[in-house]
């Protein structure tokens, strides 16, 4: 059983990374969008990979947090039998909606999404913008990643839910412990 919290920890810590990391273009896609608008309206000059750029950094970055965003329960939930649930009903509702639902969705993106990212390398895409930014293939390549990061935490979450409900709790990683008595099902800071 310790097995299964020391994957689940390093899952967790594999999202909490790439998600703190990935959540710094926010920054790059504003420097961009601002440079973007001083330049048409102050300089009359536009360049469309620019343009190109703020918006594939906007798309990569919220394909790649993603799974960070499932670590932390930030992923929009109908709450109104959840949060009032015990843990073990938590973990419960988690292991089937992770099987039913979750592993199925990825799998159906990743399915779909691979052969639309192998074309696109194959022909090293670019924009469809005359003047738009080469390598949309490497955008393209982060539908994979999200289905991957996703994938991922979901097994965290089964993870979770069989050391919850076979009663071994304490082996489960701090960061995606269930917490009890407020509205959350997981601490503010991850790992």
């Amino acid at each position: 059983m310790k097995i299964l919290g020391r994957i689940a920890a390093i899952i967790c810590v594999i999202n909490t990374f790439v998600g703190k990391l990935v959540s710094w273009l926010s920054v790059g896609i504003v420097l961009v969008c601002f440079t973007v608008v001083v330049q048409r309206y102050l300089f009359a000059v536009s360049y469309v990979w620019m343009q190109d750029l703020y918006i594939w950094l906007n798309g990569a970055m919220f394909t790649a947090v993603a799974g960070f965003a499932l670590l932390r329960d930030n992923h929009v939930r109908v709450d109104i039998f959840y949060r009032p649930a015990s843990k073990q009903k938590k973990a419960a509702i988690d292991l089937v909606g992770v099987l039913i639902f979750l592993f199925p969705a990825m799998w159906v993106i990743w399915t779909y999404a691979w052969p639309f990212v192998l074309r696109s390398w194959k022909y090293a895409e670019g924009s469809a913008n005359v003047g738009g930014m080469p390598g949309l293939f490497v955008l393209k390549t982060f539908i994979l990643v999200f289905a991957a990061l996703i994938a991922l935490q979901g097994l965290a979450m089964i993870l979770r839910s069989i050391l919850v409900l076979a009663g071994r709790e304490e082996l489960v990683p701090e960061s995606i412990r269930y917490t009890s008595g407020d509205n959350t099902s997981l601490p503010t800071e991850a790992v």
